[in-house]
């Protein structure tokens, strides 16, 4: 299941550090969550963009999870003419992630973005 299906995403872009929060629709998934998208997991989907390892913060009580991602100081938002670089593509291409769930959550209709 992608991630999108799970929880919607809000991101921040100031110079080589963007920040992506992850936030499940549903409290019960972000267990889930918390499990599949380890720090290394995101930096390997990320792998082309960032220049460090991620840094997550898990905020359970709101259902989040917070990354941290740097790129390289040649490739900041304020330097770079590729758009795709910038942290809310990212956000987007990150809810691309395969989530993998168990067959009675396959069956449950997908949640609807609140963003």
């Amino acid at each position: 299941m992608l991630l999108r299906n799970l929880a919607h995403a809000r991101t921040g872009d100031k110079g080589s550090i963007i920040t992506i929060s992850v936030i499940a629709y549903r409290r019960e998934d972000f267990s889930l969550l918390e499990q599949q998208l380890t720090p290394q997991r995101v930096g390997e989907h990320f792998a082309g963009v960032i220049s460090a390892p991620v840094t997550r913060y898990a905020l359970p009580h709101l259902g989040a999870l917070n990354f941290v991602l740097r790129r390289p100081p040649h490739q900041t938002v304020t330097r770079s003419l590729a758009l795709d670089t910038h942290g809310k593509c990212l956000s987007s291409t990150l809810l691309g992630i395969d989530i993998a769930v168990d067959e009675d959550r396959c069956r449950q209709p997908a949640a609807q973005s609140h963003a």
